[in-house]
């Protein structure tokens, strides 16, 4: 399928300092994009570049095959949400919502009819005649929506919207916002720091630090095969631990100087071993794991519970580790007490040295 944005060796710099260090990205039609890394990382300066409020210093945006890296925003094929919603106070939520077809010259019954239809497919038909004020943040952010979307553009940016919401309503926005982009069909690009909500949202996630791209996928792919140090560390949680390859198909641990095997045949010479939490099992008699389990023992440094889990901080050697475990913790696992933990090989997942 050709790309409906094609973002081509863009940089953007501020004086001495780069923003934006040649950005290729390709988004397909339909497609919802999550730009996800911390702040300072160039995700915004990105979505700004796009929709065209920035101009690149170097390399192309194109959209649906049309470059438009010097075209000012209103002749973009593209509309933006942004964190505060921009919401006119003056305005009812219809006018506020037709404002758009209304300045491209439709007629005021045609563009009426056209944000009705637009607040009905974010569930707001029946309030068009109230004023922002009069709305919570929630459906401020709904009426956001409908704005940004009356005109059917080609490709819908979103600068962190949910950021204002509480954590309830935000993880409903989530879903609302996923499945509205499915049913429009429209390419949405989703600036956010946020690891869950890309993850709950986006088809491929483009994870970004110090103005370059670390790693373009799936959620699922980026959490499980994290292609450098700062994405695994970024991505959920980790246990980094440094290894080296020997010839006989085994990978020594600098944790205890553990050996297991090679996870792939292709193991790197060097580097490090990358293992999530849920990956560590916490072994006893009533538990002592099974055959083909690599073992390590240490002393609990703490033990938290969270309500649905348990997270269990140990040292292993002088080294700091993690494990989750489902429910809540065992009556003896107390601080200083030893504690023996077990993990499968094939859930070590390998990073060169120079990743």
């Amino acid at each position: 399928m050709s790309s409906l944005l094609s973002i081509d060796a863009v940089c953007k710099r501020f004086g001495g300092y780069t923003a934006l260090d040649d950005i290729r990205l390709e988004i397909r039609q339909g497609e919802f994009i999550a730009l996800l890394g911390p702040s300072g990382c160039g995700k915004t300066t990105l979505l700004r570049v796009i929709a065209g409020f920035m101009a690149p210093d170097t390399g192309r945006i194109v959209i649906d095959g049309q470059d438009v890296s010097h075209l000012p925003p209103h002749r973009r094929p593209l509309n933006t949400v942004f964190q505060n919603y921009a919401l006119f106070p003056h305005m009812s939520v219809l006018e506020n919502v037709a404002y758009g077809p209304r300045r491209q010259g439709v007629a005021r019954a045609e563009a009426n009819s056209r944000a009705l239809a637009s607040l009905e497919l974010v569930g707001l038909a029946a309030l068009g005649n109230r004023y922002p004020r009069e709305m919570s943040g929630g459906q401020q952010q709904r009426v956001a929506l409908a704005r940004a979307i009356v005109n059917r553009p080609k490709l819908l940016l979103l600068d962190e919207p949910l950021s204002a919401l509480d954590m309830k309503l935000r993880k409903r926005m989530q879903l609302e916002l996923k499945h509205l982009q499915e049913k429009l069909g429209i390419a949405f690009v989703f600036v956010t720091h946020d690891q869950e909500e890309a993850m709950t949202m986006a088809d491929r996630i483009v994870v970004m630090n110090a103005g370059r791209i670390e790693q373009i996928g799936a959620g699922t792919e980026i959490y499980r095969a994290p292609a450098t140090r700062f994405v695994a560390e970024f991505i959920g949680e980790a246990n980094l631990i440094a290894f080296e390859a020997s010839r006989d198909g085994e990978i020594r641990l600098a944790m205890q100087d553990s050996v297991a095997p090679a996870p792939r045949p292709d193991a790197p010479a060097r580097g490090l071993a990358v293992l999530r939490p849920e990956h560590l099992q916490v072994l006893d008699d009533a538990n002592p794991g099974c055959d083909g389990l690599c073992r390590l023992t240490g002393v609990l440094s703490d033990v938290i519970s969270v309500g649905s889990h348990t997270m269990i901080h140990a040292d292993i050697g002088g080294h700091a580790v993690l494990a989750r475990a489902m429910g809540l913790p065992n009556a003896g696992m107390l601080p200083g007490s030893p504690v023996r933990l077990g993990f499968h090989p094939s859930h070590l997942h390998l990073i060169g040295e120079h990743a």
